[in-house]
């Protein structure tokens, strides 16, 4: 989301239509989608470490090049590449999954994955609010701004992408190449995954359909308003890049708190109303409510 508040910036500089800005924002939507069908899997496979990794690392290229588009068909294709950065969603609530029992998975969940989409927020806030005056200040140039502001989240996912690879582990057991080596020499049993087993696994599964039109229904949201609200603010409010950039923050920082009670809710309702009837209880009753309020 870093080029998220740039947006009426970009537009201006390149006398973008809103045609052309809405389409780059579907185009990294649907890279984000695309690509979180296909990291279940490799997950499966190779373990989260290393999908995580190479994901946080190959975004942060494009993130980095924003300063070189000239016009909507190359902010299309840069933010096409960016978008695939969102299906680190998909490693980030495996991980939680391996690492956390039944009893507290929901509650794991909802904290990993609520506080990392509070980086929408964070991202809105830091580099429209913060980073984008201050490059303007020093380059004397909010074009300039803006396309060498965007080399900070970059290298900030470059350094992570490292980090993660060499500081962290699939699983309680350790790594899945080391187990997978270890499984060879006769010494510890790991299973032996298929990608397109497990892809259509999945894809055969009636759960799996459900679930995807629940979450579209609610994530989906969640990204729409990120993309668009600072555009949004600025464009019928009259806002400044940077006040439209915090204001828009607001609606991610919601994650603060809300994907917790999410989680807790699960967890308390597996707990204490029949298991996983309580889970879709709880999940019903969210998903009720948020449409009464959209």
């Amino acid at each position: 989301f870093s080029v998220a508040p740039l947006l009426s910036e970009i537009q201006d500089d390149l006398d973008l239509s809103k045609h052309q800005i809405w389409s780059s924002s579907i185009a990294g939507v649907g890279s984000t989608i695309f690509m979180r069908f296909i990291n279940g899997p490799l997950c499966d496979k190779y373990g989260p470490r290393i999908v995580m990794s190479i994901i946080l690392g190959s975004a942060s290229i494009p993130t980095c090049c924003i300063g070189l588009v000239r016009n909507g068909t190359d902010l299309l294709v840069v933010r096409m590449f960016i978008g695939i950065s969102g299906s680190t969603f998909v490693m980030c609530q495996y991980w939680c999954t391996r690492m956390f029992a039944k009893e507290v998975v929901g509650t794991a969940n909802a904290m990993a994955g609520g506080w990392g989409n509070l980086g929408g927020a964070v991202t809105q806030l830091v580099v429209g609010s913060v980073l984008f005056p201050l490059f303007k200040f020093v380059f004397r140039d909010s074009e300039v701004a803006w396309r060498t502001v965007c080399i900070v989240p970059a290298a900030i996912a470059m350094y992570t992408s490292y980090w993660i690879l060499n500081n962290s582990d699939d699983s309680p057991k350790g790594n899945y190449a080391d187990l997978k080596r270890e499984r060879t020499n006769g010494n510890v049993e790991a299973p032996k995954v298929s990608i397109w087993e497990s892809f259509f696994s999945g894809l055969n599964n009636l759960n799996t359909w459900l679930l995807f039109v629940q979450y579209a229904c609610c994530f989906g949201v969640e990204i729409t308003m990120n993309n668009a609200a600072a555009l949004y603010f600025k464009d019928e409010f009259g806002q400044s890049t940077e006040s439209a950039a915090a204001i828009a923050s607001i609606f991610g920082w919601m994650n603060l708190f809300a994907r917790g009670m999410g989680g807790y809710l699960s967890d308390h309702a597996n707990k204490n109303h029949g298991g996983m009837r309580g889970r879709l209880m709880a999940q019903s009753t969210l998903l009720f409510f948020e449409g009464c309020l959209v």
